[in-house]
């Protein structure tokens, strides 16, 4: 057995061994590494050279100030405003919290770009009042788990930087942040047509709300047929009122209005700023960092400025973690490549059909298992280099925007699975549901989130009709 085949073995078997053992990823990846190295030969000070060149980066400057924006978002209570813009667009309808919380996910992932981010805020807001209106709690749970995914699609998304990293450097963020946005929204609306689906079967309860903390006073008013519309006096505020079961205070409805188009802005700032040119996605990150932090702490003051320490020692916490994974994944894939690994897998994955159609299916299948057992960062990092060969090779001519988008994508929902799916762990604690009674009323929603990747996969219009408008054919 040559030295290679033994390095090999040390790498893959090491690495294995000890995510069994449930060692952290980060850990497993480095003891792996040096296992490794020893075996073939390769001196360590090449492997902590690759650590400090995995993290020494100008891109992964978004990171800290896309995680540092979430962090404030989650303090500042941003996440009830978008409920409420939500509520006040959807919630009437029957089924309108199902509604709902496919909608503020999508709002909100535009904003947060982290599902986990999503699910713990947004979560605690929609899944009380869903439990309460009637729903179940796992239902309430597996929808607002698998709405988050949005939020690493749809811009900004820092796992967005992680693959440009990844690959090499030779795919603009840019164009990631637009080709991701399309499918998210895809995503979101298959969702939303789910539950529109499940709401007339089970008739899911119907009813409307203005926000978790102003509930709406119910009033039930006479309709003339000649008439559709009423408009009523009442406390010196007019109420116009479409339907009869239901009001709206129209000043209520224009702050709710003001104060959720405030949060959104940052998407713009984002979308418009990179696409145009204005600044670049670390440039962007930083000015819509600043902005979230004149929103919480001077305008809406939901958050006090003596607990912003407290904001910035979680989102070192979270930094901490995210940078030590990239240095140790980068020293990892240093010796796959060294070791030519890639290569080897990209020859064996073609040997086994030249169908283009078949090996996307396969690269598919692959992704989704691997998401059930790993969290998104380090599989990025990981099968990133071993799958852009195969995929941009001439028996399938992916481009490397798309095939980022639907890596993306399978690790997603790789976020809801268990047993390590990180978005699902919580959101059962937020709403006190069990994993496996969860997981099963989760099985529509995982069909659907499958179908949505097959056709994000095999119709390259959803990822790059975007970046190729703003930026141009690459």
């Amino acid at each position: 057995m040559t030295t290679t085949t033994l390095a090999t073995l040390a790498l893959l078997g090491v690495f294995a061994i000890l995510l069994f053992a449930k060692i952290p990823v980060t850990f497993s990846l480095l003891l792996a590494t040096l296992c490794s190295a020893l075996v073939k030969g390769t001196p360590l000070t090449t492997m902590i050279r690759m650590m400090i060149d995995g993290v020494n980066n100008f891109s992964l400057l978004s990171i800290p100030f896309f995680i540092l924006m979430g962090e404030i978002m989650s303090a500042g209570q941003i996440s009830d405003k978008i409920v409420d813009l939500a509520n006040l667009i959807v919630g009437r309808f029957r089924g309108g919290l199902a509604y709902v919380n496919c909608i503020d996910s999508m709002f909100f992932g535009g904003i947060s770009g982290s599902a986990v981010a999503d699910v713990s805020s947004l979560g605690s807001v929609v899944i009380p009042l869903m439990k309460k209106q009637g729903y179940s709690g796992e239902f309430s749970v597996g929808l607002t788990v698998t709405t988050a995914c949005q939020g690493v699609l749809i811009p900004p998304s820092h796992n967005m930087v992680i693959y440009a990293l990844a690959a090499g450097g030779g795919v603009s963020i840019g164009r990631l942040f637009m080709a991701g946005a399309i499918p998210g929204m895809f995503l979101g609306f298959s969702l939303l047509l789910l539950c529109m689906l499940m709401s007339t079967k089970y008739k899911f309860p119907q009813g409307f709300r203005i926000g978790p903390k102003d509930p709406v006073r119910w009033m039930k008013f006479s309709r003339s047929k000649a008439q559709g519309w009423h408009l009523v006096k009442k406390a010196e505020t007019w109420i116009v009122i479409q339907n009869p079961w239901f009001t709206v205070e129209m000043g209520k409805c224009i702050q709710i209005i003001v104060n959720a188009i405030l949060p959104l802005f940052t998407l713009i700032i984002i979308m418009v700023g990179v696409g145009m040119g204005i600044f670049t996605a670390t440039e962007s990150s930083a000015i819509a960092c600043v902005y979230v932090f004149m929103l919480t702490y001077f305008v809406f003051r939901t958050s006090r400025l003596r607990d912003f320490p407290k904001v910035l020692k979680n989102s070192l916490k979270t930094l901490a973690v995210v940078l030590t994974l990239i240095a140790t994944a980068k020293a990892f894939a240093y010796m796959m490549t060294e070791l030519r690994i890639p290569t080897a897998i990209t020859n064996a994955l073609i040997s086994l059909t030249d169908n283009k159609y078949v090996l996307l299916l396969i690269i598919n299948a692959l992704l989704l298992l691997l998401g059930c057992f790993m969290d998104m960062a380090p599989l990025i990092m990981i099968m990133t280099p071993i799958l852009l060969p195969v995929v941009t090779s001439p028996a399938i001519g992916m481009d490397p925007v798309h095939f980022g988008v639907m890596l993306i994508f399978n690790l997603a929902v790789g976020l809801c699975t268990p047993p390590v799916g990180s978005a699902l762990f919580v959101g059962c604690a937020v709403g006190k549901t069990s994993i496996e009674k969860t997981s099963k009323a989760m099985l529509p929603m995982f069909a659907v989130m499958v179908v949505a990747l097959m056709i994000v996969t095999y119709v390259p219009f959803f990822s790059m009709w975007l970046p190729n408008l703003v930026y141009g054919v690459a």
